[in-house]
C-alpha cells in the first residue's frame, strides 16, 4: 500500500494531476472517504488534467449518479451516494465504463458486489490539519502508479 500526507487543497490537486497521466482504459478508480475529505476536490482536478482543461467545469455527478467525459479513453465520474440499489449501476452502463474508459468513482461502498477485483481504491483520511491519501489494489498496477506516491 502507498500513502501520501496532503497538507491542504494544493496538494490534493497536485496529485490527481501527477495521477490523471499514468491512468488507462480499464482503470477503475474508487474513491473513498468520509465527507469532506477530499474526493470531489481529487475528482475534479483529475478530469480536468486529464482533459487537459484547467477551466472546465466539473460538476458533482450527485444526482445524475453519472458524468461522461469525451476523452481518449473516455472518463465516467459516478457518485454513488445517492445509489438505492447496486443494480442501478447496470443500467448506466456501467459494465460498458469499465470497459472503454477511465472509471472515478466516489461512495464506491454503495456499489458493493459491482466493482471489479482489479479496482484501485484512493482512501482519504483525516490526519491533523491535512488528508492522508492511501492506494490499493493490484500490486502491478500500484507499482505502475508508484511514482505519484514518491
Amino acid at each position: 500500500m502507498m500513502e501520501r500526507f496532503l497538507p491542504d487543497e494544493a496538494a490534493t490537486i497536485a496529485l490527481a494531476e501527477e495521477l490523471a497521466p499514468l491512468l488507462k482504459t480499464g482503470d477503475c478508480l474508487a474513491l473513498s472517504g468520509d465527507l469532506g475529505m477530499g474526493k470531489s476536490t481529487f475528482a475534479r482536478a483529475l478530469i480536468r488534467a486529464r482533459l487537459g482543461e484547467p477551466a472546465l467545469d466539473v460538476p458533482s455527478p450527485t444526482f445524475t449518479l453519472l458524468q461522461l467525459y469525451d476523452g481518449t479513453p473516455a472518463l465516467y465520474h459516478f457518485d454513488l451516494y445517492r445509489l438505492s440499489d447496486p443494480d442501478e449501476l447496470i443500467e448506466l452502463g456501467f459494465d460498458e465504463a469499465l470497459e472503454e474508459g477511465i472509471s472515478l468513482i466516489e461512495w464506491p461502498e454503495r456499489g458493493e458486489g459491482m466493482l471489479p477485483e482489479e479496482t484501485l481504491t484512493l482512501s482519504f483520511d483525516e490526519e491533523g490539519n491535512g488528508r492522508r491519501v492511501r492506494l490499493s489494489g493490484p500490486d502491478a498496477r500500484c507499482a505502475e502508479l508508484a511514482g505519484a506516491f514518491g
